[in-house]
């Protein structure tokens, strides 16, 4: 489990292909604290790590995971989102994230507003995924509030601390990214959809 509060950024530093699988190697300030079998979120991705040196960690997304996230769209060089999880003493400053992206999303719009920057997200409905008005959505791993939220789109506003310390900084019109829609709102619509 996860809060969707962003720890640091990590780069990507070594992406190698093994069959459908990718390996990542990361570096980032919390790389020499993580262990071997540990989970962080990337992006939003709940991954194992497999293997560490003295500033990197490396994680494997399987074929399934790269089908259904963007972690195939990154590059050598790639800032990622990275969260630990929680701790079960500790303040759950987000929203119950658990690390487990229902589909992606593409950006369709990104403004720099006077101290803050709107980002709307377009996704496939199809797939029965809701948002809700000051509800919580995962985007790329972070916690944020629903705005303007329709059945395929919705927006967030973006505080200075939020854009300066997670990759949201890097995402531009017609960017995919992950999206984890809120576990409560998930098991509502089942509900009242009647899908089992």
């Amino acid at each position: 489990m996860f809060t969707g509060i962003i720890e640091t950024l990590g780069e990507i530093t070594a992406i190698k292909h093994d069959h459908t699988n990718i390996h990542f190697t990361i570096s980032s300030a919390i790389s020499h604290e993580l262990k071997i079998d540990q989970s962080v979120a990337h992006n939003g991705v709940c991954l194992t790590v497999v293997s560490l040196d003295d500033k990197t960690h490396t994680v494997t997304a399987i074929d399934e995971t790269l089908n259904k996230t963007n972690l195939g769209h990154l590059k050598v060089g790639s800032e990622v989102n990275l969260e630990r999880c929680m701790q079960m003493n500790a303040r759950l400053d987000g929203h119950i994230v658990q690390g487990h992206v229902d589909q992606t999303a593409v950006c369709v719009k990104r403004e720099a507003l006077d101290g803050s920057w709107e980002y709307r997200f377009k996704y496939d409905a199809a797939a029965g995924n809701v948002t809700v008005e000051k509800g919580s959505a995962c985007v790329n791993g972070i916690s944020l509030t629903v705005v303007n939220s329709e059945i395929d789109e919705f927006s967030v506003f973006i505080i200075p601390y939020t854009f300066e310390h997670t990759n949201l900084q890097d995402v531009q019109v017609g960017d995919t990214v992950n999206l984890e829609f809120d576990i409560i709102g998930k098991y509502v619509a089942r509900l009242m959809g009647g899908r089992e």
